[in-house]
């Protein structure tokens, strides 16, 4: 592993858990300036933690590149929400990149991690990578709990294929590869948002089985409000959730960084309201924003995209743990 690396949760066990820490990873500046590289997971109040690994795309790559040149563009952004709440207060640490060339012992890594945070009941948000590093993120949570968990995929695709192109953990295999899990029971465990496009393996699993997915066509014409209540109307039996947010749910008019793109997605004020609806009403305990593939797009839409998403996160967890401060308007 790199050598400028981080031990985690147990000290003095440098081979327990090795992330790679860029000097923008360590900047306190970093991540609208709520990066507090030394502390510990638990002593803050979110951790977030990239995988730049792109080597489950099927089409074209380049995710690998986010998680760092994400960094470098949180320096200047403001904690703050797109109603100007602010939560200056509210600690991050950025514990670096899960860097291997090994794939197996890259996801094993990970798992390991994540399980570790959940177990401490850390909430977290990771940057990939393409949508295949979602996989190991899912295991560590399915290995931390002893009760069923929801997830939530907002995506153009639903990524249910047993294998693609002869892979089984690429980035097209994240929510089949979830149904092996043992706290994911069901389909009923899942929910889709932002689908608009289907592979013929898939297409012949959605025949045989019932899947909780509301397209991107039924998001335009139902109203996002109304595809966030239903949502929260399903996925609120369950104690905990993840959000698995890849970027080419955003139409590429608005996010054409991106490995995948699909015409017709989620708007901007799509996603954002989404997002609201369902941090507000229900237990997420981690998300993510994935397949952002910073050189695709030289306007990097895609990336600021991410960036607002992961802002917004935030807010909601400050709201929840008393930490955002509102001004009331007057008008």
């Amino acid at each position: 592993m790199c050598s400028n690396s981080h031990a985690v949760f147990i000290e003095d066990e440098e081979e327990k858990h090795m992330l790679k820490k860029s000097k923008d990873a360590l900047d306190p500046q970093s991540w609208c300036g709520l990066n507090r590289p030394d502390r510990k997971e638990t002593e803050v109040d979110a951790v977030l933690f990239g995988i730049p690994f792109d080597g489950g795309v099927s089409y074209r790559g380049g995710a690998a590149e986010a998680p760092e040149i994400l960094r470098a563009n949180t320096k200047h952004s403001t904690p703050s929400t797109e109603r100007l709440y602010y939560y200056d207060k509210f600690n991050i640490l950025d514990a670096g990149d899960f860097v291997n060339e090994d794939r197996d012992a890259l996801f094993a890594e990970v798992q390991e991690y994540v399980r570790e945070l959940v177990k401490n009941n850390v909430r977290f948000t990771m940057v990939g990578g393409d949508h295949s590093v979602t996989i190991p993120v899912e295991r560590g949570i399915d290995d931390a709990l002893d009760e069923e968990f929801g997830i939530i995929h907002i995506d153009a695709h639903m990524d249910l294929c047993d294998a693609l192109e002869g892979d089984y953990l690429s980035h097209g295999n994240t929510e089949r590869r979830a149904l092996e899990l043992k706290n994911i029971k069901s389909l009923e465990n899942l929910f889709f948002i932002g689908i608009r496009s289907i592979e013929p393996d898939e297409f012949e699993f959605h025949k045989e089985n019932k899947i909780q997915v509301k397209t991107a066509y039924d998001c335009y014409h139902e109203g996002i409000e109304a595809v966030a209540g239903c949502c929260i109307e399903r996925m609120r039996k369950f104690k905990k959730i993840y959000i698995t947010f890849d970027i080419d749910a955003l139409d590429p008019g608005f996010a054409a960084g991106t490995g995948t793109p699909q015409f017709g997605g989620l708007t901007p004020r799509m996603a954002l309201t989404l997002l609201e609806k369902l941090f507000t009403n229900l237990p997420i305990i981690g998300f993510d924003v994935v397949e952002i593939a910073p050189a695709l797009d030289p306007s990097l839409a895609a990336m600021f995209a991410g960036r607002k998403l992961l802002q917004e996160v935030w807010g909601y967890w400050a709201d929840d743990i008393g930490k955002l401060e509102k001004v009331e308007k007057e008008i």
